[in-house]
């Protein structure tokens, strides 16, 4: 393989990191958008994150197996595909205005991004110098970054009409002028994901033009485990307490990033009375916070202990989140994005502590870590009943749980003083 080969190879597969980066975090927009076109409760609002992080807790087993037998760029291409025909599907779900319609198209482009998302890093790995490795999947990994705050902000921009009827402008209007209105914002929805699936075929394409290293690894293609073997193995890692509780942290962790994203927009409208477009970018301004805390934080644990440094941002988010329970107005907002911040380290540095110490189990123990992703499937839910039942102020309450969690799994650790930090979502 040429340089240049190498070069374009590199750029294609990076690009993988961008799109479903960019797909995830559409998610809090179409949380609002859909609530009020398909006329939803908070409840059913918050599926939009179920089908996404269900799918990814379904098909990484399943997607790794598919590649085992066809290799990498055969699941990369399949991912592609599924990721497409997802996006498409929305075409139809905003014309006949299903919501079971929207959250089957999103559990199939997640579906597609698992095996992307199983595939891609492997990928860069052997994609240049072996030396260099870890470099090339952290500037990969930025650009997953970048998709977080460039979701939010597309989204806000051509899918947002950022007009939302009261109760009283609902209840005056005919039958027939409140389905125009509610058909139309539906399908806002149609040509931006039209053209994410467009540019996705093309991504496709080139990558189905471009000659890519096979990755074989010979343990695995040597011994083929049972699944019973496959069972045991994951009953006796179970058992070693911290990764168990290392499991149970990134469950919380992803469920609450999921949960305070995805409600981000109706609480900024509830409790700051901002309009939709606006929340919106506040929303926007909230994933660079992330962004910027997992560099700073990232720079700081060379400085300071890393398990130290999780524990007090946890402190800080359980402090940010009683604020903003008992306060009002936009400084909540702002509040709010500080809890971003302080975020932004978890899920690397709970990955990192689960897997310390694991040996030639690690390929499994991360597997197992990383299915405690489905946490986002389960935690904004709870989310959307308590905010129905109550208010979104309440519903707020619940990431506290998440966070006290990864407080107590951080003060297991305490004794750790280094730690190799992985990229994450």
């Amino acid at each position: 393989m040429s340089k240049d080969q190498k070069f374009v190879a590199l750029a294609l597969v990076t690009s993988l990191f961008f799109i479903w980066g960019f797909a995830l975090n559409l998610n809090p927009i179409l949380i609002a958008h859909l609530k009020k076109a398909c006329q939803l409760t908070d409840f059913q609002s918050s599926l939009v994150d179920s089908a996404s992080y269900f799918a990814y807790f379904i098909l990484p087993i399943p997607a790794a197996r598919f590649m085992h037998r066809y290799g990498y760029k055969g699941g990369i291409l399949l991912g592609l595909v599924l990721f497409a025909i997802g996006a498409f599907l929305f075409f139809p779900a905003a014309a006949v205005r299903s919501y079971a319609f929207f959250l089957s198209s999103l559990f199939v482009i997640f579906s597609g991004a698992a095996f992307l998302e199983t595939a891609a890093n492997p990928y860069i790995t052997v994609l240049g110098d072996p030396s260099t490795a870890t470099r090339r999947i952290n500037f990969s990994q930025s650009f997953n970054g970048l998709a977080a705050a460039l979701g939010p902000l597309a989204g806000g921009v051509f899918i947002l009409s950022g007009k939302t009827l009261t109760a009283a402008q609902e209840a005056a209007m005919s039958p027939a002028q409140l389905n125009d209105y509610l058909n139309k914002e539906a399908s806002s929805v149609q040509i931006p994901y039209l053209i994410i699936g467009l540019v996705v075929l093309v991504v496709a394409f080139l990558i189905f033009r471009t000659p890519l290293p096979e990755i074989v690894d010979d343990t695995e293609q040597s011994v083929e485990e049972d699944n019973r073997s496959l069972l045991n193995q994951i009953g006796s890692l179970l058992k070693i307490s911290n990764l168990r509780n290392g499991i149970i942290a990134q469950f919380f962790y992803v469920g609450a990033q999921a949960g305070i994203l995805g409600f981000f927009i109706r609480y900024s409208e509830r409790v700051a009375g901002l309009e939709e477009k606006p929340a919106s970018f506040y929303l926007t301004a909230a994933t660079f916070c992330f962004m910027l805390g997992r560099f700073s934080g990232t720079f700081l644990m060379k400085y300071i202990n890393p398990v130290k440094l999780l524990a007090f941002y946890c402190v800080m988010n359980v402090i940010l989140l009683i604020v903003i329970f008992f306060l009002h107005g936009k400084f909540t907002v702002i509040a709010l994005m500080g809890v971003t911040f302080f975020m932004s380290i978890m899920f690397p540095t709970v990955f990192s502590l689960s897997i310390r110490g694991l040996g030639q189990k690690t390929k499994l123990g991360s597997s197992l870590i990383i299915m405690g992703i489905v946490g986002g499937a389960t935690i904004p839910p709870i989310m959307g009943l308590v905010s129905d039942a109550s208010n979104i102020k309440f519903a707020y309450l619940v990431p506290i749980i998440c966070f006290s969690y990864i407080l107590y799994f951080a003060t297991t650790n305490l004794r750790v003083k280094k730690l190799e930090v992985v990229s994450g979502h």
